[in-house]
């Protein structure tokens, strides 16, 4: 007997939220384009949406059909955190009492501690730990309404735990990236003898593990040199290429993710004009990360700047444990709004259409539309803006992903 089509009616919904627009990536003023339907629905069949619009012309489905009451509710496409590391053990809690009382984030990580302190505390993990860590931290992305996330290795640095990441990443429901380039691990004199290692030993497994790869280009960990070969040797390898870049030091990684056509570099709190110019006149998303700066009490990356030069944004949690210990988009939401100057509107478009861009799913989601993934954040509130005006606030009422209630309050 033939299985029957799971559907699911969202019915008289005070909002349905969508970034409007053209193809992905949104940029100046299509970033701020959404389209408000009230007293709605969302009809949903199997992994898609199968329409959407007004009550009043919300014809008999037919069928079996699930029904859930959206009176008081708006519905927001399921967000998109396309920059997180969830794939650490330990903690960072001792280093963040060190920050209160006055130490600095790079003096911490040249004395051993920062990313190092949790290179080993990761290494100790195992991988069933590893595992049970990055399946956690997938469930709190969930409560918060992040229906597709990225993850990041990184804390490993030796072959088996930087694949173990990977495969709990992927296990988890997330989309790997190889973080290979995060910092040099102790055993190693410098950087350069570290990547013949990762290149030789690491990348030919991590390739068919991984979607993308990422570097830290910065001071104290890889220079653009260095940087660029391991991005050439990861791209020969067929994975997309990213970049953490302009945080403490601008080191010249946004021409080199401009030259070798990446898929975004990340952080840019420290991004000059000339750099602004550059990002805009590229392919490349600029991935903003306020929580982290907040966290370290560093500059806000110039959003403003970037938006009206043309530059597309995305935004991102940042989620690690030293410096962005958040797994709450409608935090970072909250922080565009308030601490980069965005519209509410910019600020959904860059944490849904434009994330999703940025791990090669702009086509498929972070917009409501019929035949696009069903990936539904239900806010508890009448209006959309709650993401974002609500600070810190329990906003999300139920998550629906791939078409199915995933989370509910």
């Amino acid at each position: 007997m033939p299985q029957v089509a799971h559907r699911l009616l969202v019915r008289d919904l005070a909002q349905v939220v969508s970034p409007a627009g053209g193809p992905a990536p949104l940029r100046g003023a299509a970033l701020a384009d959404v389209r408000v339907v009230e007293d709605a629905f969302v009809l949903l069949r199997e992994g898609s949406i199968e329409s959407v619009g007004r009550m009043r012309d919300l014809a008999p489905p037919g069928g079996e059909v699930e029904e859930l009451d959206g009176r008081g509710l708006s519905a927001i496409p399921g967000l998109v955190d396309c920059h997180t590391h969830p794939a650490w053990g330990g903690d960072r809690v001792e280093e963040f009492s060190l920050r209160a009382a006055g130490a600095g984030y790079e003096e911490l990580h040249a004395a051993g501690g920062g990313i190092l302190s949790t290179v080993r505390a990761t290494r100790a993990l195992g991988e069933a730990g590893l595992r049970a860590r990055v399946a956690r931290h997938a469930d709190w992305m969930l409560r918060h309404g992040t229906t597709t996330w990225e993850g990041k290795s990184g804390y490993g640095l030796d072959r088996d735990t930087e694949l173990a990441s990977l495969r709990a990443v992927s296990e988890a429901g997330g989309s790997p990236t190889w973080l290979g380039a995060h910092a040099v691990p102790p055993e190693f004199d410098d950087a350069d003898a570290y990547l013949d290692f990762a290149l030789a030993e690491v990348l030919p497994d991590a390739a068919g593990l991984a979607d993308a790869a990422d570097v830290f280009l910065e001071r104290g960990a890889f220079d653009a040199v260095q940087a660029r070969r391991y991005l050439l040797a990861c791209r020969e390898a067929g994975l997309a290429l990213r970049l953490h870049g302009d945080q403490f030091t601008e080191s010249g990684a946004v021409p080199l993710a401009a030259e070798l056509g990446a898929r975004s570099v990340d952080h840019l709190e420290a991004t000059s004009a000339e750099g602004t110019r550059t990002l805009a006149a590229s392919d490349v998303t600029g991935v903003l990360l306020p929580a982290s700066a907040l966290f370290l009490d560093r500059p806000m990356p110039p959003a403003r700047a970037l938006i009206d030069a043309g530059a597309a944004i995305a935004l991102a949690t940042d989620f690690n444990p030293g410096s962005a210990f958040t797994t709450s988009l409608p935090l970072v939401c909250s922080l565009a709004c308030t601490k980069l100057k965005l519209a509410p509107a910019e600020a959904l478009s860059a944490v849904t259409v434009n994330a999703a861009h940025v791990l090669g799913f702009g086509a498929d989601r972070g917009r409501i539309a019929p035949g696009l993934r069903a990936d539904l954040v239900l806010l508890d509130a009448p209006d959309w803006r709650y993401l974002a005006y609500h600070l810190a606030g329990d906003v999300v009422a139920a998550v629906i992903a791939g078409g199915r209630v995933a989370h509910r309050c």
